[in-house]
């Protein structure tokens, strides 16, 4: 007999299952995502709107693009914009180059406190960038080591080393602060790289030169392009390596907006650079993003 047959001749209730627990609510992601949009709007967004309206409102009040047709007239503002752009590109090429040089032999050539020198990058990365820029002053600079040496050991009044109130000088300090940041991103690649494919290159008889340029700089080409793209953004918007310098004759668009702020008090062409260097950097940004999209990295 069934245990059924046997409930149903008793009349003992059923007890009916448990009901399931009621679910849940989840809260949904955008929720989550309003405080920190609702700070980047405070703190940057908002701020670079009156920029952007400043740049649009002349000395005599109203709405008009009158203060982008005296900008771009302007002799300063176009010297400002090819200096910028030359020292931006000059400044990424040597980061490039000394950043592989050196990222290679921490990581491949082994001596002795190598691993050293790999957390000095690190380390280097917070610095800021004047203090490379007085480091060099007070290596290079009118009154520095290298012209007192000189000085003292030929007797002359004043030494030959005054490079560094020119461009190159400026040029100089800054592959000199950048390029741990394209060592940083080459170190960490070279550390992933399979060591097995450089032992079997060089059993085939490839040279150094060969596994670089056949197997090393491969995989080194995103972390290059990383490093490259960051250098050249912040080479773009550098300000305090320009100014420490005392570069007389170098003014870059940091120093336009500063010296049409400051010291001429034209707010609304100071914002009208400031508002060029911006779109130069979120369009050289975008066009990183769209290259290393389609480039699978």
């Amino acid at each position: 007999m069934t245990a059924t047959t046997c409930t149903a001749r008793t009349g003992a209730a059923v007890t009916a299952p448990a009901a399931a627990p009621a679910r849940s609510r989840t809260v949904p992601a955008w929720v989550w995502a309003l405080p920190p949009v609702a700070l980047l709007a405070l703190a940057f967004l908002y701020p670079l709107a009156l920029v952007v309206q400043q740049s649009f409102t002349p000395d005599e009040g109203g709405l008009s693009l009158d203060p982008y047709a005296e900008v771009f007239a302007s002799a300063s503002f176009r010297d400002a914009l090819t200096t910028t752009v030359w020292l931006a590109l000059g400044s990424t090429a040597g980061c490039l180059v000394l950043g592989f040089v050196l990222a290679l032999v921490i990581a491949f050539v082994p001596f002795p406190g190598g691993k050293a020198v790999a957390r000095f990058v690190d380390v280097f990365l917070s610095f800021p960038s004047f203090l490379i820029t007085l480091a060099l002053l007070f290596i290079y600079g009118s009154v520095g080591m290298a012209n007192g040496l000189w000085t003292g050991a030929t007797g002359a009044a004043d030494g030959p080393f005054h490079f560094l109130t020119t461009p190159w000088g400026v040029l100089l300090a800054e592959i000199t602060y950048f390029t741990p940041f394209v060592m940083r991103p080459l170190l960490a690649a070279f550390s992933q790289l399979d060591t097995s494919q450089l032992e079997v290159a060089s059993s085939l008889g490839a040279g150094p030169a060969r596994i670089i340029r056949r197997v090393i700089l491969p995989e080194a080409l995103p972390a290059l392009a990383a490093g490259g793209s960051l250098v050249l953004v912040m080479c773009l918007n550098e300000f305090g390596i320009v100014l420490f310098t005392g570069a007389k004759g170098v003014t870059t668009l940091p120093m336009l907006v500063y010296s049409k702020a400051i010291l001429e008090s034209d707010y609304a062409a100071a914002c009208v650079v400031a508002v060029v260097n911006i779109a130069i950097s979120v369009g050289l940004y975008s066009l990183y993003r769209v290259v290393s999209r389609r480039a699978g990295a």
